[in-house]
């Protein structure tokens, strides 16, 4: 399209030249550019999507942050983890569909059975979790699925703090009798305790499709 668009114009600018004129060198120069078909390799596409990853999944973790955090300082604790269980999905959505992305964070040791981990994505995670085991780097990573036309961008999660302790650390120690109970009531089957500051979470896992990062590149 973009080829056919500069021969035109070329046929254009040369029908609006009396018999005497012709069309300067720069300009034809400038649109000959623009008739060029940018070439994108393998590497150069993986690259953008290994950091449009990375910006998506920093801006999805600042937004469940921040709203977390205050709904913490309105509620306290046990009314945040009712926050969490009804509006944490809801951001990660919005996320998502801003960028035309699937945004999840999964773990092993979900409180969300929806934080369970795919197929695609279980590999991943035990990697990570064999690299936490044995002190090795938690680099981010992305992987090629569906022939090639998606990515999947993942990054680990680790427990940055002691605010995170409140609900994912020991019962009796770190969580409170009133937020034990919330917990109970609405993660019977939770298994997202007994964490300690530095501990691996779960993982960020963004499916991004290829032609998603090419409109950007």
């Amino acid at each position: 399209m973009k080829k056919i668009f500069g021969f035109l114009l070329i046929i254009i600018l040369l029908s609006s030249c009396g018999s005497n004129e012709r069309v300067s060198k720069e300009v034809f120069e400038e649109v000959n550019k623009s008739m060029e078909v940018k070439k994108l390799n393998e590497a150069d596409i993986i690259q953008a999507g290994m950091k449009w990853g990375d910006e998506i999944s920093t801006e999805a973790q600042q937004q469940l942050i921040s709203a977390l955090q205050k709904a913490i300082e309105e509620k306290g604790v046990p009314g945040a983890i009712q926050f969490c269980n009804v509006e944490a999905l809801p951001i990660l959505q919005e996320v998502s569909a801003k960028y035309g992305v699937t945004v999840r964070r999964v773990s092993n040791r979900f409180r969300n059975p929806q934080d369970k981990p795919t197929e695609d994505e279980i590999g991943i995670l035990e990697a990570y979790e064999y690299n936490a085991e044995n002190e090795l780097p938690l680099d981010p990573s992305i992987q090629k699925f569906e022939n090639g036309e998606v990515y999947l961008y993942s990054k680990a999660i680790k427990i940055p703090n002691a605010m995170c302790l409140s609900c994912h650390g020991q019962p009796g120690t770190d969580i409170s009798a009133e937020t034990q109970k919330a917990l109970s009531e609405l993660y019977p089957q939770d298994n997202a305790t007994g964490h300690k500051i530095g501990d691996l979470r779960g993982m960020w896992s963004i499916r991004i499709p290829k032609k998603e990062v090419v409109k950007k590149m």
